[in-house]
């Protein structure tokens, strides 16, 4: 009975080292799953670095090529200026003298900006445009001051109701002269084309029209006939002088000094003083109210 007790216990140790060693030889695979995923994990760090390596040369090489063209450019000179637009008073070369000084910087360095504010500084310059064309040339476009009448002494309205100052030109006999308080430009050229059609059909043109502080109107007609027009309703009176004129002034213009239309219901006349032969004593001057 003892033997049989041993042998029994003999092989329950027998199959215990058995399990064990199973168990070992099973667990014991398991060690080199880990030791790959850490070789794995070594090469996607590896790669990564790499790749970011590659990255930063390639912006590098961008940005040294990039620096180096900018500095070529910066090189380039300005060679050809081309002057574009219809330029009566304004002198194609006296246009690229000027911009010279803002060349200096070459191609890309010019500054456009002090080129435009140089060229409208001149006195019959409306409007200047600056623009670069590829590779080595500027284009500038150039609008002149469009003049439609004298402003006062030595002034000038241009197509925008704007003054503007300049030398005496060429011509200048021909526009028409307006004449008004600060602020009256737009007021004055408004009343100045209404006059102008109004006197068109009776063969009259408009010379000078001014406007004093109290907002009243005074026009003078091609052979210095004035007419008074008053704050008001110059429409209606300019329709009255019509009427008028064609029946008792048109034949007599030419002596005609002045007339007053600031009445409600007709208008004055004052003529010129008659030329006398020498040696008399000139005339009194006829002036009367011209009734409808």
């Amino acid at each position: 009975m003892a033997e049989a007790h041993t042998s029994g216990k003999a092989r329950a140790r027998g199959k215990v080292r058995r399990r064990s060693a199973a168990g070992a030889t099973r667990r014991r695979p398991a060690q080199a799953p880990r030791n790959g995923a850490r070789a794995r994990l070594g090469l996607r760090l590896l790669d990564g670095w790499f790749n970011r390596m590659l990255v930063l040369v390639a912006v590098g090489v961008v940005v040294v090529a990039g620096l180096q063209g900018w500095i070529v450019l910066q090189e380039i000179p300005v060679e050809r200026i081309s002057v574009t637009g219809t330029l009566h008073r304004t002198q194609t070369e006296v246009v690229q003298e000027m911009v010279q000084p803002a060349l200096v910087g070459g191609f890309l360095g010019a500054d456009l900006e002090q080129v435009q504010t140089q060229l409208q500084a001149l006195p019959w310059i409306y409007r200047v445009s600056v623009r670069r064309r590829w590779p080595n040339a500027l284009e500038i476009n150039v609008q002149e001051q469009l003049p439609i009448a004298r402003w006062g002494e030595g002034g000038y309205l241009n197509h925008e109701g704007e003054v503007f100052h300049s030398a005496g030109i060429q011509g200048e006999e021909a526009l028409p002269r307006l004449e008004g308080p600060a602020g009256s430009t737009r007021q004055l050229i408004v009343s100045y084309q209404q006059l102008g059609e109004l006197l068109q059909p009776l063969s009259l043109e408009l010379r000078e029209l001014s406007l004093d502080d109290r907002g009243h109107l005074r026009a003078v007609l091609a052979g210095g006939m004035e007419l008074v027009l008053g704050n008001t309703e110059f429409g209606e009176r300019l329709q009255r002088f019509a009427t008028v004129y064609r029946s008792e002034l048109a034949e007599r213009a030419g002596a005609v000094k002045r007339v007053d239309l600031r009445y409600e219901s007709g208008l004055a006349v004052a003529f010129r003083e008659p030329e006398l032969p020498a040696r008399e004593e000139p005339g009194t001057q006829v002036a009367g109210i011209v009734n409808d």
